[in-house]
């Protein structure tokens, strides 16, 4: 049977567990995670996840339990994860970098039982915090996992549409959000990334991202799906990264619009010389993609770039393809597979479908997220094209409103992008007495070594957005040249909340 027909069957899946075990029958010898010199196969996944599975239930996890984890991206943490769902226990995964504030709110909201750490990792010691926090239940899960004969454990969940996730939205100025997911929403979604993607047995991956993402399990299912391996990394970063994509033979990378440039820049080393052999698609989503940017990769590294939109409230919403047109993956978000309703409502994306999560843990934020017909409001704005195509044209908060005229920050930031001396850059709309708000660039500048770099200026700014047709009342007032813009940990997407607190005072 083709690896398509394959998946499809394999999609229907009730659950995580049900996906995983009918996998590990299909292809037990097969591998499915790599790190360093050990791999796992979908067998030994299946295998070990019962073993630790056994253990959990021996230490008093039952179904229905909520086990918080924070794990870095280890073969252990899939194992763990995956004995979870066996169990049919609930999860809330917590990403890595978060500290005594975040965790502490999701191990209350949640009312977690247990919490699995890493002991000290990378320098900080997860298990004090723990005990700091007063957190229950807490046992170190780095490199060894609780295991006992599966033989104590009770039959498997047999359907997939219960809670049994709990997401974390990055709180910025805010506490955290609580995201509920369900087996089957978490399948969905990993499904149309996997379909999109055009992928086969014979591809290699890799996950650059913390496995506590809710990219997490979307990247998985698409290996449980398609039957192929991918590379993790607990730790990424460029160049030393390289080595392990060369050695496994890595044919499809990514996670997000940082990703893509950091690759891109280690291309620019050594022009000519393909920075990964044997890749051929880079591949992400969870940031706007300038469409300068695809360009760039396609041309300078000669592999193809598909960019899709998903969220932690539903993993993927569209994606693109490899064999769409060049135009709508520079330009557009890609397309939402079969059963994702997309309705655009006063410029705002919403959406329905069985990806979409079930709501939050804070009932009152739940029923100021759906609307009347069970959409999802989103805070996106954007348009559909008449070939399917989702554009992404902001978000609400990212519109500046500048003499009551409104101002997509998007629109500057692709045409920006443009410019040779700009790397990367965020527009942001600032406090301002005459103008309600004023607009500001804050540009990451590019560096060619061995060449005499622009020094770019408020006036070389204007004068490139000028001369590429925009309105003069768009044009930037401020202009910020910056090192590194401030990002996050998890997708390296940019926290412009840190630019508007920092840059608030400045003058215009």
């Amino acid at each position: 049977m083709p690896d398509t027909a394959i998946a499809i069957a394999l999609s229907t899946s009730r659950t995580l567990w049900d996906l995983l075990a009918r996998r590990a029958t299909l292809t037990p010898d097969r591998p499915v995670l790599l790190q360093g010199d050990r791999a796992l196969t979908f067998g030994a996944l299946r295998d070990r996840a019962e073993r630790t599975a056994a253990g959990l239930y021996g230490m008093g996890v039952r179904p229905g339990t909520v086990v918080a984890w924070q794990l870095p991206t280890r073969l252990e943490t899939a194992v763990l994860s995956f004995a979870l769902a066996r169990l049919g226990a609930v999860q809330t995964p917590v990403i890595p970098f978060y500290r005594d504030r975040e965790v502490g709110f999701a191990l209350r909201e949640s009312k977690a039982e247990f919490f699995a750490v890493p002991g000290v990792w990378r320098g900080f010691d997860h298990t004090e915090m723990a005990r700091r926090l007063g957190a229950k239940g807490v046992f170190e899960a780095y490199d060894v996992l609780p295991e006992d004969d599966p033989a104590v454990l009770p039959a498997p969940p047999t359907e997939g549409t219960s809670v049994r996730w709990i997401y974390w939205t990055s709180g910025t100025t805010s506490d955290p959000k609580g995201v509920l997911h369900t087996d089957r929403s978490l399948i969905a979604g990993g499904t149309c990334l996997a379909h999109a993607l055009r992928l086969t047995a014979d591809d290699v991956g890799s996950m650059a991202f913390p496995y506590a993402h809710i990219a997490g399990p979307d990247y998985t299912v698409m290996l449980l799906l398609y039957g192929f391996p991918a590379v993790m990394f607990e730790h990424f970063a460029l160049p030393d990264a390289l080595a392990e994509y060369r050695r496994h033979g890595v044919t499809v990378a990514g996670g997000s619009t940082a990703f893509y440039s950091m690759f891109l820049a280690e291309q620019r080393k050594r022009p000519g010389l393909p920075v990964i052999p044997t890749l051929r698609l880079l591949a992400g989503g969870g940031a706007p993609k300038p469409p300068e940017l695809y360009h760039a990769v396609v041309h300078e590294m000669g592999v193809q770039l598909t960019h899709g939109y998903g969220m932690t409230e539903v993993p993927m919403i569209t994606m693109g393809s490899p064999d769409d047109t060049a135009d709508n993956l520079a330009t557009t978000e890609g397309r939402p597979p079969e059963g994702m309703e997309i309705r655009i409502v006063d410029g705002e994306v919403r959406l329905r479908g069985e990806a979409v999560c079930q709501g939050y843990l804070d009932p009152v934020r739940t029923a100021e997220a759906f609307d009347p017909d069970g959409f999802l409001r989103t805070g996106d704005l954007g348009h559909v094209t008449d070939t399917g195509h989702l554009v992404l044209t902001g978000r609400r908060k990212d519109v500046i409103i500048r003499k009551g005229e409104n101002i997509s920050a998007k629109e500057i930031e692709d045409l920006l992008h443009t410019h040779p001396a700009v790397e990367d850059v965020a527009v942001i709309g600032l406090p301002d007495p005459e103008r309600g708000e004023r607009v500001c660039a804050v540009v990451e500048q590019r560096q060619n070594p061995g060449q005499e770099t622009e020094n770019l200026t408020l006036a070389t700014v204007t004068a490139h957005l000028r001369a590429a047709g925009l309105s003069v009342h768009k044009l930037p007032e401020q202009l910020e040249v910056v090192d590194a813009l401030p990002r996050n940990e998890t997708l390296r997407k940019v926290l412009k909340y840190r630019l508007r607190e920092r840059y608030a005072g400045a003058g215009g």
